[in-house]
């Protein structure tokens, strides 16, 4: 078995090292192929499942949450088997509800915490939520509020761990900071666009993860499609769009040796970005979004490749980080 298993951060819960991303769960991959990757998702051993209330696309949000749920009502021990995660903040109004302003704005207010927790829930046909994650970072509403509302439902056994996404280094410090005055366990993960070509976070965020003890879920590991083989794709239509076109054009020349350098180890483009990841001991589980089986697959392949030191110094010279990380990367 490829896909191996470890610790949350420096949690007690078990994931597996590769999270399944469900954003493509009804806006481009139908039920029948969604519920079709969810079980080989198992089958391979990968217990980690990421969504989030607004995920859904043009069927309304909370549509891919429904998915999961009706895939969990199927029975056969689906649903014991996920450690299962979701997401507030967003607003997640849906279709045919009254206009209201806690569901329709984007906060982490002890009301739309709890009312969207509710609804998480009967999406996802489940009691618990096994990691709420706050969407973004809201510094206008205080933490002494946000963690009482995350206390409250931890009490009430609908959420076991909570983790944050999109926080900047100083925002996980003092989440854990408030959290610890208060007895609590804190955030455990933090969710956050990482990859060879997006690699700001090593100067705060991945320093805080280490020091507060999260699990880094990176999302976007392949850069928005950048890094799985852009060039190579160009001619097959697999990708379209003019602003992906003028992201490629800018970096035509580092893609030019990138994708020479897997050509040259016999690995895929996509496989390499995800192994370069994995190859990082604050990461605990990237997030992949498969469309179909066969990328679910191809994803897989990633947790078998170990790359040469040699590979990883190249990698480097074509996609160098900040510098390091802060202070050091700009202050004597």
């Amino acid at each position: 078995m490829s896909i191996k298993h470890k610790r949350l951060g420096r949690h007690g819960v078990v994931v597996s090292n590769l999270c399944l991303g469900t954003m493509n769960f009804g806006p481009r991959t139908d039920e029948k192929e969604s519920f079709a990757i969810m079980d080989r998702a198992l089958e391979l051993g990968i217990n980690f499942f990421d969504t989030a209330d607004v995920y859904g696309g043009e069927a309304g949000k909370g549509a891919t949450e429904n998915i999961i749920g009706r895939w969990f009502a199927q029975g056969g021990g689906r649903r014991e088997a996920v450690v299962l995660a979701t997401k507030v903040y967003n607003p997640a109004n849906g279709e045919g509800d009254r206009p209201e302003p806690n569901h329709d704005s984007r906060n982490l207010s002890a009301l739309k915490i709890r009312r969207h927790c509710e609804g998480s829930l009967r999406r996802l046909q489940t009691d618990t939520i096994d990691l709420y994650q706050m969407h973004h970072i809201d510094r206008e509403c205080p933490w002494e509020e946000a963690w009482q509302a995350f206390s409250a439902l931890t009490n009430q056994g609908k959420v076991v761990y909570v983790g944050s996404s999109n926080f900047a280094g100083w925002d996980i410090a003092t989440a854990c900071q408030e959290a610890k005055r208060r007895g609590m366990t804190g955030l455990v993960s933090e969710q956050s666009i990482y990859n060879l070509s997006n690699r700001t976070i090593e100067l705060e965020g991945i320093p805080a993860c280490r020091n507060y003890g999260l699990g880094l879920l990176p999302w976007s590991p392949l850069g928005g499609g950048l890094l799985g083989g852009a060039l190579q794709g160009e001619s097959s239509g697999r990708r379209s769009g003019e602003g992906f076109g003028q992201k490629v054009e800018a970096n035509r020349k580092r893609l030019e040796r990138y994708e020479a350098l897997c050509a040259g180890i016999g690995e895929s483009p996509g496989v390499v970005a995800l192994a370069w990841l994995l190859n990082n001991p604050v990461v605990t589980a990237p997030i992949i979004g498969p469309r179909t089986l066969d990328q679910l697959e191809t994803a897989v392949r990633a947790t078998e490749v170990t790359l040469a030191e040699e590979t990883l110094a190249e990698l480097e010279e074509i996609w160098p980080g900040p510098g390091g990380e802060a202070p050091k990367a700009y202050a004597w």
